[in-house]
């Protein structure tokens, strides 16, 4: 996958920002949906999911196929399991458990209220299923009016934790992200949302670095966005792009960088199976590349 500067949305009380590890560099994923999703433009993939009767368990598979390594393998990219109810516990979710190629382990788990008892309560941990210091835990809480705070720790660790807070303002939502060490300096985001338009801004790394994104949805089949950094590793950067849905069963999309242009399609076959193919010119290398992934469910 390919992705431009890093620009998502969503309400104070949702994904505003984001999940695990991204939190707020996810922050305008109306953007992000647009310029950076199913942007397939290398390698060959295939994905499968499949649901079962037991508690709404499932199992996804993907597979690199011909590989860059060794062209003549299909190789087991990931195994992930979601457990929505293990062993019938209500409340209590497996998010994800997963392997990858090289046997490593991911962990995701979460409980809400019929665990606990805490409206607008959600608690939360991962780990790498190796190292006590992976461990990772927190909460997250909806139940001030248009707000959310999310805060997490290592529990080996606890000065090595983070916390967020989020306020909607009518169109407007603010939000602070910050640590032990960028309490004086933590990062900032601001996004304005009315109608068609969608915008947003964030300020991070001690002020040093700077994201701001748009969209446009110009009617129910076409959506124009744009994003910019400014400052910091990726100082410079820009992606504009379109998404189209006005052809039955797919979406195309398109967009330019500062080095270079792609394009991709998402074509619905049948329910449940996808194919999706996109290719990339590299303008300062004047080469190509190119991809295809197929999804059955």
């Amino acid at each position: 996958l390919v992705k431009g500067p890093g620009c998502a949305s969503d309400t104070a009380r949702g994904r505003i920002w984001g999940d695990g590890t991204s939190q707020i560099r996810r922050y305008p994923e109306a953007a992000t949906e647009v310029l950076n999703d199913d942007y397939r433009i290398t390698g060959f993939e295939l994905k499968t999911k499949q649901k079962t009767s037991f508690n709404g368990t499932s199992a996804t598979t993907t597979l690199d196929l011909w590989p860059a390594k060794d062209g003549n393998q299909c190789m087991v990219k990931t195994v992930s399991w979601s457990l929505p109810k293990p062993l019938g516990i209500a409340g209590f979710a497996i998010n994800k458990l997963e392997m990858d190629k090289a046997g490593k382990f991911k962990l995701e788990a979460s409980a809400d209220k019929a665990v606990h008892s805490v409206d607008n309560l959600k608690l939360e941990a991962r780990s790498d299923l190796v190292s006590a210091d992976s461990l990772v835990a927190g909460f997250t809480f909806t139940g001030l009016p248009e707000a959310m705070v999310k805060f997490e720790t290592k529990p080996t660790l606890p000065k090595e934790f983070t916390c967020e807070v989020t306020k909607a303002m009518g169109a407007l939502t603010f939000g602070a992200k910050f640590g032990m060490a960028s309490l004086l300096a933590p990062d900032l985001g601001v996004r304005y949302s009315s109608g068609p338009f969608f915008a947003a801004a964030m300020a991070k790394s001690n002020f040093g670095a700077f994201t701001f994104c748009g969209t446009y949805k110009v009617n129910n089949e076409l959506k124009l966005a744009a994003s910019m950094d400014q400052g910091g590793k990726t100082s410079g950067s820009f992606a504009v792009g379109a998404s189209y849905d006005g052809v039955k069963n797919a979406r195309l999309k398109a967009k330019m960088m500062q080095d270079s242009v792609s394009g991709t399609v998402k074509y619905t076959v049948s329910e449940g199976f996808s194919v999706l193919c996109g290719g990339k010119y590299d303008i300062k290398k004047g080469n190509h590349t190119y991809g295809v992934a197929l999804s059955l469910e």
